[in-house]
């Protein structure tokens, strides 16, 4: 099977080489986030944990959530979501217990350490966007259609899943 690979009336790739720019600078910037936030967790000495477990607390902040609702708001890949609340519970991060209604249902939230660790990330975060503004590399008009142009993407993916059966 080949790739077909569109072209303008110029002979360029156009919009198919945009997209395919713009995918890989998307996962370019997520291994990127996640490479900042380890320096930051070296720089305050924070090694028991990975980055992406950080960004798990981060995300549940004051909620009280399952794995299951984890992954369906998108954050997380299944057996990644479970690999690393276990370790977050074992490590003291995250309470957990079982949901009185459905026994198979695993509830977690943050502990005072857990919540140490969301601040720390919330910090870094808060200082990166007052950086990015105050230096003139974004602004709030321009983060707004970064966020706007993402949606639509994230929204066109959803319906390609979700049509597929």
């Amino acid at each position: 099977m080949s790739i077909q690979i569109p072209f303008t009336a110029t002979g360029q790739h156009g919009f198919f080489t945009g997209y395919l720019e713009a995918l890989a600078l998307v996962e370019r910037l997520h291994r990127l986030l996640l490479d900042v936030i380890k320096d930051e967790f070296e720089r305050v000495g924070l090694l028991e944990i990975n980055p992406v477990q950080a960004l798990l607390l981060f995300n549940v902040g004051e909620n009280e959530v399952t794995a299951g609702e984890l992954k369906s708001r998108g954050y997380y890949q299944g057996s990644n979501v479970s690999y690393n609340l276990k370790k977050l519970v074992e490590l003291g991060y995250m309470h957990h217990e079982r949901c009185e209604i459905d026994r198979r249902s695993v509830r977690v939230r943050l502990t005072a350490k857990g919540r140490q660790v969301r601040d720390v990330v919330a910090g870094l975060f808060a200082r990166h966007a007052e950086g990015l503004q105050t230096k003139g590399v974004i602004g709030h008009e321009g983060l707004d259609d970064i966020t706007t142009a993402l949606r639509r993407m994230e929204r066109y993916w959803t319906d390609q899943i979700r049509y597929i059966y």
